[in-house]
């Protein structure tokens, strides 16, 4: 296994890219759609050239726009797995598994003792013989993890490898891509929507907006404490950025739209700050309370949903366009209120339920 680094623009794309992964890690790609996380792994497996960057894979550099290398795709020792499988139609289960080594130069005998070996480590032996449209879905996926193994590959490239799988399949599948990882120490990069593929199968997190990686860290770092807006999305908390502001012997937030956030963490004021605190902490109210320390922000509701048990109440997006603060509260507390959407409403929470921390400034 390899480290992976990747530096890249591509003006077309809007994409302006870096990122670094250690031998033997997995990072998680997220980002919302059109972010540019398809493109980071087609970069990364040489199907779309740089404007300018470099790739290198260990010590062998696979794309280098100055000295004009570009290894080709089937020469980088990447291997990707997609939610579609891909499978050969015409050939068994074993053929398709044998033809990465196949194509390696391995002779037939050699060839099918690897896809047999692979076959068994993903508990596919029994399909061996079978042809894709025989197999179901989440069958088909198991041989496409042996397929993808059998080629030895220095970097797993996963591109939501379980989306196209139903709900009783995917957590099956997701532990056999966990055990894979895990026991072969393989280096590898999954571009994912689902918060249980982070959780179970990455190291580290690479948020990816606007074509470029807004925040980088371990899994725990970014969902307890988000510095991006989709990163806090993807957490399920409220993240409201800004820079510090020295109140007294406190430090707050000042947001460019003048709205103070009080909270705790000690910063230098003017430094890029984000806020960050608990849906389950924010409470609702139909007038403004008076006690301290609390935050009050008047909002408006914009939408309401089913959350667990009870209601997530969400208001209109701030001045700059970010999103809006989420409360949860009981279905009982929405009732009693007459909440619902275009009202207006204060929500509250305590200085001591919200966090600074410094925002990650991304290179423009």
């Amino acid at each position: 296994m390899s480290s992976l680094h990747l530096r890249a623009t591509v003006a077309a794309r809007g994409v302006d890219l870096e990122l670094d992964v250690a031998e033997g890690e997995t990072t998680a790609i997220l980002g919302p759609n059109g972010a540019g996380k398809s493109t980071l792994l087609q970069l990364v497996a040489g199907l779309v050239p740089p404007d300018d960057g470099i790739v290198r894979l260990g010590e062998d550099v696979l794309t280098d726009t100055t000295a004009r290398t570009a290894v080709p795709v089937h020469a980088r020792g990447i291997a990707t797995l997609a939610q579609e499988t891909l499978l050969f139609p015409h050939m068994t289960a074993r053929t398709n598994v044998a033809f990465a080594p196949r194509s390696s130069g391995a002779d037939r005998r050699t060839a099918r003792a690897v896809a047999d070996r692979w076959l068994d480590a993903v508990g596919a032996s029994h399909l061996a013989e079978r042809r894709p449209a025989q197999l179901s879905g989440g069958q088909a996926q198991r041989v496409a993890i042996a397929r993808a193994l059998a080629a030895d590959p220095r970097l797993l490239l996963l591109d939501e490898p379980l989306a196209a799988l139903d709900v009783d399949t995917a957590p099956a599948i997701r532990r056999l891509l966990r055990t894979v990882l895990r026991e072969n120490g393989r280096t590898a990069l999954i571009v994912t929507h689902d918060l249980l593929d982070v959780v179970a199968l990455a190291d580290t997190v690479a948020v990816v907006d606007g074509g470029r990686v807004v925040e980088r860290g371990s899994v725990a770092d970014v969902l307890t404490a988000p510095r991006s807006e989709f990163g806090a999305r993807m957490a399920g908390v409220n993240l409201i950025s800004g820079h510090a502001l020295t109140v007294g012997d406190t430090t707050a937030l000042r947001t460019p739209w003048d709205t103070v956030v009080h909270g705790s963490g000690q910063h230098g004021s003017g430094t890029p700050v984000v806020a960050v605190f608990s849906p389950a902490a924010v409470s609702v109210h139909l007038t403004a309370p008076h006690a301290s320390p609390r935050n009050v922000f008047e909002v408006v509701i914009e939408e309401m949903e089913v959350q667990g048990s009870g209601i997530r109440v969400r208001a209109r997006p701030h001045p700059d366009g970010t999103p809006g603060i989420a409360a949860d509260i009981t279905a009982a507390a929405v009732s009693e209120l007459g909440l619902e959407p275009g009202r207006r409403v204060f929500f509250v929470v305590k200085s001591r339920e919200v966090v600074l921390h410094p925002a990650l400034v991304s290179r423009r």
